[in-house]
C-alpha cells in the first residue's frame, strides 16, 4: 500500500481531484457525493450492527472469524470514509452553508470526531483480533462496553450528518 493513499475505495472519487470551497461542485457531482456517503453510512452501520452482535454475545457465543473479519474491516473502512468526508462532503458543506461560523464549528467537530473513531477504532482491532484468535475475554462487561461505546459515538455521528451536512449540500444545489 502507497502511504497517504486510502485503503479502501470509495467508488468514483478521484483522488487527484482537490475540492475548492471558492468554487461549489457541480448538481451531477453533489448527487454523486450524496449517494457515496450514503453508502458510506450503510457500510458504517453494518459494522455497527456486527459489533453490538459481538457485544452481545460475549463472552460464550462470541463468532471467533467474524472479529477477525470486522477487526479486518473497521479501519480501513473509517480511514477511507474520513478522507472522502473530509476531501469532498466537508468542504461542500462549508460552501453550502457560506462558511458561517457555525458550519466551521461543526466541521472542526467531525474532523475531530474521525480521529477519536479511527484512534478508537484501532483498539477495538487489537481487542478483536486477539478474541478472533482465541484469545480469552478476561472482563466481558468492560470490553461489551468499550464495543457499545464505539457503535454508539458513531452511529450519532452519523446521524448528524444525516440530519445537518447532507440536507444542507444536496439543498444548495437547488439554489
Amino acid at each position: 500500500m502507497v502511504p497517504g493513499k486510502r485503503d479502501v475505495p470509495i467508488h468514483g472519487y478521484d483522488e487527484d481531484v482537490a475540492f475548492d470551497v471558492d468554487r461549489p461542485l457541480s448538481e451531477s457531482a453533489l448527487s454523486r457525493a450524496g449517494a457515496e456517503i450514503e453508502r458510506a453510512h450503510r457500510e458504517k452501520l453494518r459494522l455497527c450492527a456486527a459489533l453490538e452482535d459481538a457485544a452481545d454475545s460475549l463472552p460464550a457465543h462470541v463468532d471467533r472469524l467474524r472479529c477477525l473479519a470486522i477487526a479486518g474491516e473497521l479501519v480501513p473502512l473509517l480511514r477511507s470514509v474520513h478522507r472522502y468526508e473530509e476531501d469532498v462532503v466537508l468542504p461542500a458543506f462549508l460552501a453550502a452553508l457560506g462558511r458561517s461560523p457555525d458550519a466551521w464549528a461543526s466541521v472542526v467537530r467531525l474532523k475531530t470526531e474521525h480521529v477519536e473513531d479511527e484512534c478508537f477504532a484501532d483498539e477495538l482491532t487489537e481487542v478483536l483480533m486477539a478474541i478472533g484468535q482465541g484469545g480469552r475475554v478476561d472482563n466481558p462487561e468492560a470490553t461489551g462496553f468499550m464495543l457499545r461505546g464505539f457503535f454508539e459515538t458513531l452511529r450519532r455521528h452519523i446521524a448528524f450528518e444525516r440530519e445537518h451536512v447532507l440536507p444542507a449540500i444536496l439543498t444548495s444545489r437547488r439554489l
